[in-house]
């Protein structure tokens, strides 16, 4: 399609117009999304990502939706960072079972200096197997981002999980302006980001529409962007919060994938409560990645071989990820990472 043609970017959303958008008839706002979808990314490709709690539990931040928090009794048992060789075990079954991109998450306010050069070299041995790159580890200062920058370190996730308003109902532990400010110095380190939120935490829609404003009107707007269903933990304060409409989160999907229309949409947590039907409506209102494990950290998601069932009935397949090889070696080193796999382990259970 001619660029002329495509929907433009845009950085100067209302929440007036977020929320005419939200508000439209179902039918008209999917149609919407599906033709801005078409316009940027096959709407029968989806990209596969697994994440890897590298470092669990034991969090100081008071986040209400995390069972990794250390102020709540949630039963999980707190680990230390993993070995290198265990994770780059992870990572090439996660490969070998379809996956593109090995994601990391460590449940830290922020990495110590000390532990930076473990995870820098867990980036490397990654992209060594020809994956794509991310991580999360919470808030990083600017001379933290270039070193996994200079790692190789593909994207780095820091979710900015709802409005400005409604954040601190959520979170007191660290400002709004904070993360804001992790996402500035992952950007000019030149890593890409990874940025979205959580819905069904209480908030309103002028809630969620006030998120993916935020996140559409940044400087760049992030090239992924996990719109996350809540999990309700038992022992954390949102267990015994109200379901949200299940058509009002197709509906945050669909507006994410019209005013971020470059940005790949995944559709992250909550998948694992979410029916075959609704997952499809997810894909026809823009979602092109989902995380593929048994575990988003330490809540459950569907497996691996149901996903694969689930997008074959609706003809979409894996988005592929293509690496520039300087020499047949390299080539030979990725068929040979993909040869020592083991299918049989596909995720680490951070909650043993």
């Amino acid at each position: 399609m001619p660029a002329s043609s495509k929907t433009a970017i845009r950085q100067d959303w209302t929440r007036d117009e977020v929320l005419a958008m939200f508000n439209q008839p179902f039918n008209d706002l999917l149609f919407q999304a599906q033709v801005v979808h078409r316009q940027y990314f096959d709407p029968n490709e989806v990209q596969l990502s697994t994440l890897l709690s590298i470092k669990t539990g034991a969090c100081p931040e008071d986040c209400k939706y995390c069972p990794q928090s250390s102020r709540y009794d949630t039963g999980l048992e707190k680990e230390k960072l993993m070995a290198v060789e265990q994770v780059i075990k992870e990572a090439r079954a996660a490969k070998a079972t379809g996956a593109t991109r090995f994601c990391m998450g460590a449940a830290w306010r922020s990495p110590k200096d000390k532990d930076l050069p473990y995870v820098a070299e867990m980036v490397r041995e990654v992209k060594s197997l020809g994956m794509e790159t991310c991580m999360t580890l919470g808030m990083l200062k600017e001379g933290q981002a270039q070193m996994l920058a200079d790692a190789g370190l593909d994207y780095y996730n820091h979710n900015l999980d709802t409005s400005p308003e409604y954040y601190g109902e959520i979170i007191t532990t660290r400002t709004y302006e904070d993360r804001l400010d992790t996402l500035g110095n992952v950007r000019k380190a030149g890593m890409k980001v990874c940025a979205g939120g959580i819905v069904g935490m209480g908030e309103g829609e002028k809630d969620r529409a006030g998120l993916l404003m935020q996140l559409a009107n940044l400087p760049q707007q992030p090239e992924s962007v996990p719109i996350n269903m809540l999990v309700k933990v038992a022992g954390t304060p949102l267990e015994q919060q109200e379901d949200l409409d299940p058509f009002e989160f197709i509906r945050t999907i669909a507006v994410a994938r019209i005013m971020m229309p470059k940005s790949h949409v995944r559709l992250s947590a909550g998948r694992e409560e979410m029916n075959d039907q609704m997952q499809a409506l997810a894909f026809m209102a823009g979602a092109n990645s989902i995380f593929y494990c048994e575990k988003l950290l330490t809540t459950p998601n569907p497996k691996a071989n149901k996903d694969m069932e689930l997008l074959e009935r609706l003809g979409i397949k894996p988005e592929s990820y293509r690496v520039d090889r300087d020499s047949e070696e390299e080539e030979e080193v990725l068929h040979q990472a993909m040869a020592e796999a083991e299918t049989g382990h596909l995720f680490y259970n951070a909650a043993k």
